[in-house]
């Protein structure tokens, strides 16, 4: 009875007190909104190109609910900015309410089409202001947005079926089709320049007998699912040269996503990759920055060509979700090469091949998850989806004045089939290698570091003491047990770091020569 009596008395005071108020009353507001900035900056985006979505948030410190009458962007209907203003979009709003000590959030993005404004650079400054009431009580908060030129590669799309073209590609002479979107490249294609950049939608693919060559300062931009493809009797040459300034590497080649927001520039596998296909010839890459994709190079076939498929010199290769670069059954030569950051191995060299690394930094200090496999990952075979394996010889594999290191260990792996019609060449000669074998994990003659037919004058385990590697700062310092430890034979074949600076009379191991870190002074 007391409890039946307890809850009609509280329904009878909710009835009661919900009769008697009022709805709330919103005040006009008087000009004194706070904002979370004074200016949005979004950051630059390509023409036709989508923006991230920034936000604004909007406080009402008055202890008076409040009604802004009036909320819009100035250049109204006609601005290239959109407005989401509490779950509604638009470009004018009207009586926007904010209770008493609450906030609102406003959402804004952009897609403008520089084609519409004068840009003798390749560049446009867009601005608007989002406008809050009016005459006495008007304030602003401004929009910025860079909005750059850029020439734009994309498959065909057929308008009556809205069907997107697909890939018919030549790998080693034999026809393939494909799901993979994307197109040839026209002979007016076929070359890259630093005047405005490239944005590429699907896989831009040099056609059989071609040759795409890339120009010092050329800027490469890839969408998701994006990449280069060279076919069968093509090339792709990279032609990087030094830059002096390394934050702008104004003369380097650079290969990254399209998203240019700062909170992107560091992020995994937003694009595919540079696909060099078995039967492509005399791929050259130099001085090129290529960050940011599933798999950096993906290089197939041809292990015995008289040239490598691959030559790469001086270039880095950063924040690849999978490998650095995968070599399989094909050939490749590096020198002064610096691969980090991979969701798998920074090299791997698979169903054997033939490899050549002198004076690269080869780490792995993957921190968004575990990883499976080493820096370095060495095999000779590939297994069908019933297990069953196809083998091929490792003609050779050598690593010469190398560092080897990450935050795994070991950093190497050795995965042999063995079989007495192929053969497992590898050897690493002057090397600072990151591998300790404490459970007695990595057993047989390939992980028999006193073999001097596989290793030969390498430092084990000691610190390379690099500058920053969660930042891609692979320079070595004054600790670095590399300094002065490269075989000068070697040192002679790469004479220049990859910083342009001489190490013949005292080489250190690894792309670079070591330095003073600031904090050493």
């Amino acid at each position: 009875m007391k409890r039946y009596l307890y809850f009609s008395l509280t329904v009878f005071f909710l009835i009661f007190w919900s009769s008697c108020r009022k709805d709330f009353e919103f005040s006009p507001s008087t000009g004194n909104l706070e904002f979370s900035k004074d200016t949005v900056y979004l950051d630059t985006i390509f023409t036709n190109i989508g923006s991230s979505t920034y936000n604004l948030k909007v406080y009402n410190r008055s202890n008076e609910d409040i009604s802004i009458p009036s909320l819009r962007l100035a250049l109204g209907e006609n601005s290239n900015y959109r407005l989401n203003v509490d779950g509604l979009a638009g470009k004018i709003f009207e009586d926007v309410q904010i209770l008493a000590k609450d906030s609102l959030f406003i959402f804004v993005e952009s897609t403008i089409d520089i084609n519409n404004f004068p840009n003798p650079n390749g560049n446009f400054l867009y601005t608007d202001q989002i406008e809050f009431d009016a005459d006495a009580n008007l304030q602003k908060v401004e929009l910025v947005t860079l909005v750059q030129d850029a020439v734009f590669i994309y498959p065909n799309r057929d308008n009556t079926t809205k069907v997107i073209e697909t890939l018919i590609l030549d790998i080693g002479g034999e026809t393939v089709e494909t799901e993979l979107q994307g197109r040839e490249l026209l002979p007016t294609e076929l070359t890259f320049t630093n005047e405005k950049p490239y944005v590429i939608y699907g896989f831009a693919t040099v056609p059989n007998g071609e040759t795409l060559t890339i120009n010092a300062g050329a800027r490469l931009h890839f969408h998701n699912n994006s990449g280069i493809i060279v076919s069968n009797n093509a090339s792709l040459q990279v032609n990087g040269l030094h830059s002096n300034n390394q934050d702008l590497l104004e003369n380097e080649v650079i290969f990254e996503g399209d998203r240019l927001e700062p909170n992107l520039s560091d992020v995994p596998g937003q694009w595919g990759t540079i696909w060099l296909l078995d039967g492509s010839i005399n791929n050259s890459i130099n001085y090129a920055t290529i960050k940011n994709a599933s798999v950096g190079i993906l290089c197939d076939g041809s292990p015995n060509a008289i040239s490598e498929v691959l030559t790469i010199s001086n270039s880095q290769i950063y924040n690849s979700s999978n490998f650095g670069i995968l070599g399989r059954n094909t050939s490749i030569s590096g020198e002064n090469i610096i691969i980090n950051n991979t969701g798998q191995s920074s090299f791997a060299g698979t169903l054997g091949g033939r490899y050549n690394f002198t004076h690269s930094t080869i780490a792995n200090y993957w921190n968004n998850g575990s990883r499976q496999f080493p820096s370095v990952l060495l095999n000779n075979f590939v297994l069908d989806e019933d297990n069953n394996a196809t083998i091929a010889n490792l003609a050779e594999a050598n690593f010469n004045n190398c560092i080897i290191y990450g935050n795994n260990n070991p950093e190497i792996l050795l995965d042999e089939i063995e079989d007495n019609a192929v053969v497992f060449n590898f050897k690493f000669t002057n090397c600072l290698i990151r591998f300790e074998d404490r459970n007695n994990n990595f057993t047989g003659p390939n992980y028999d570091l006193n073999d001097t037919s596989h290793y030969e004058g390498n430092i084990f385990n000691e610190t390379p003491d690099f500058l920053d590697p969660s930042l891609n700062k692979l320079i070595i310092g004054n600790e670095s047990a590399g300094n002065n430890q490269g075989l000068p034979v070697f040192a002679t074949q790469v004479p220049l770091d990859i910083l342009n600076v001489n190490r013949t009379t005292s080489p250190d191991l690894g792309a670079y020569q070591h330095i003073t870190f600031p904090e050493e002074n």
